[in-house]
């Protein structure tokens, strides 16, 4: 029997467009999807997504994003049965600590040898290595501080002066890698002493003056630059990028020292998926990746890379305190036990 030629061409048309479905559809099968642990901003996410996947194209990432104390804590809590495939954008200290409890693979990356060594793992090849330096800020709304009459603060002791009472928030450390290395910083400033030394004693005197201890390090920034508080302290990453937006806030940087942590990468133990992995570890400490970090931070793991930022001090890296990732993995328990006995009543409720 004759097909009629119009009938012919519906075929091949179909035919074609079968075939295009199915290329697709293979297409798709054949990527790769990572699912990658992560406390990075979400206004990070997606230049960082899409700088990998020009490099590789048939890798897909899922996030699963919160804050550090929070994702670090869901790491720990499925230990037993692991469902990340790498961990990125998550504080140094607390991949020392996955580290300590034997959750990560060591891996040395296609441009290991230009990350600086202070801002990586010491063993060779490294359980994890830095991406960039995020470090302590005091946001000050100058506009509500006029009103009030309330001087700008140049140091962290001047934040337990009595004309500061009611106005400053701060990041709690147990849900916050920003508040975990305040804390771990004023330890290491001013000591420890189980609870008795005298970073304990300015945090009793800085208790006195807080308002309220959020979950997350960017919001008391964010609550600053809103007036909601006159002071919030956060880390240089938000307080430039508020200030760039036009909040009436000024950065201070108390002369004592800043508190810092690292972004930082690992590959989580649990992966089946470890080729892939390897891919955007690779990436991951890359020029091209250290570029894009460097848009947010003053300081990349491979040094040189970041250019100057606005409202940050050029000397910035000079004021970082001497933090021991090692010693805050050990002791991380510890600290936030007395934190929470002692000041934990005035956080804000969790969600």
């Amino acid at each position: 029997m004759r097909i009629p030629p119009v009938l012919t061409t519906m075929m091949k048309t179909f035919s074609l467009a079968t075939l295009l479905a199915f290329a697709v559809g293979a297409s798709a099968q054949t990527k790769t999807q990572l699912l990658v642990y992560t406390a990075l901003e979400t206004d990070q996410l997606k230049a960082y997504q899409e700088g990998f996947n020009k490099a590789y194209p048939d890798i897909e990432l899922k996030w699963v994003r919160d804050s550090t104390g929070v994702i670090t804590a869901k790491l720990l809590a499925e230990k037993a049965n692991p469902q990340a495939d790498a961990v990125m954008g998550v504080a140094a200290s607390s991949l020392a600590l996955l580290k300590k409890n034997d959750m990560l693979i060591p891996y040395a990356p296609l441009n290991l040898d230009g990350i600086m060594s202070q801002y990586r793992d010491k063993a060779n090849p490294p359980a994890w290595f830095g991406m960039d330096v995020w470090g302590a800020t005091v946001c000050f709304n100058t506009v509500e501080a006029q009103k009030r009459g309330i001087p700008k603060p140049e140091t962290w002791k001047d934040l337990t002066k009595p004309i500061y009472k009611g106005q400053i928030v701060m990041p709690n450390p147990a849900s916050s890698g920003t508040g975990f290395f305040d804390v771990t910083a004023w330890l290491t400033l001013w000591g420890d002493d189980a609870g008795k030394g005298g970073g304990w004693k300015f945090m009793d005197a800085l208790h006195q003056n807080i308002a309220q201890y959020t979950h997350s390090g960017s919001k008391p920034c964010n609550m600053a630059a809103a007036g909601e508080y006159v002071i919030g302290i956060s880390f240089e990453y938000r307080g430039n990028a508020n200030k760039a937006k036009g909040a009436p806030i000024d950065l201070v940087f108390p002369k004592e020292g800043l508190g810092w942590d690292l972004e930082a990468f690992a590959i989580h133990k649990g992966t089946k998926k470890l080729d892939a992995a390897k891919k955007l570890a690779d990436w991951a400490s890359s020029k091209d990746a250290m570029m894009l970090y460097g848009k947010n931070f003053a300081i990349t793991a491979q040094p040189g890379i970041a250019p100057p930022l606005a409202n940050v001090p050029k000397d910035y890296e000079e004021r970082l305190v001497k933090m021991d990732f090692g010693w805050a993995a050990d002791n991380r328990e510890r600290i936030l036990a007395e934190w929470n006995q002692r000041y934990s009543a005035k956080s804000e409720p969790k969600k």
